[in-house]
């Protein structure tokens, strides 16, 4: 799985949505399957922009678009290449997050540990670039220690 994949599914399955809400909804949907599935769902890097959690590996795929439509990701004739568990915890997190704004969303990683984490190495002031790794042990440990840590049906 790649997060390519974990980007078109949730295009998918949420329809057009701007570049920094599908950023933040696959940031969450690494986060949960750390801790729901105890494994990671991609292998690719997060950084610790400004703007919030970024997978620059997707942002290349995107890259000066506002917003991003099903297909752009891996095209139409395609499927995401996904298991049962990354489904399922997508799925979960986007019945979670989905309706929520993608200011919203950003502001929320800004109070999370993670990214105050991330952003705390690489020693940037408030709004700075930032291209520091976002790991995924602190995302476990920040994620496991909330009480919202199962799945919600």
């Amino acid at each position: 799985m790649s997060v390519r994949d974990v980007a078109e599914y949730i295009l998918r399955s949420r329809g057009e949505m701007t570049a920094m809400k599908l950023q933040k909804l696959v940031y969450y949907s690494q986060a949960w399957s750390l801790v729901w599935d105890e494994r990671p769902m991609f292998n690719e890097q997060i950084q610790a922009w400004a703007n919030g959690p970024v997978c620059r590996a997707l942002y290349s795929a995107h890259h000066r678009q506002f917003s991003v439509v099903p297909g752009a990701i891996i095209p139409m004739t395609s499927q995401p290449q996904l298991d049962e568990r990354a489904r399922a915890t997508i799925d979960a997190v986007l019945k979670f997050y989905g309706e929520k704004s993608a200011q919203w969303l950003s502001d929320l990683t800004h109070l999370e540990m993670p990214w105050l984490r991330a952003r705390e190495r690489a020693q940037v002031a408030d709004g700075a670039a930032c291209e520091e790794e976002i790991t995924i042990a602190d995302m476990h440990e920040y994620y496991s220690g909330l009480q919202a840590n199962t799945r919600a049906n």
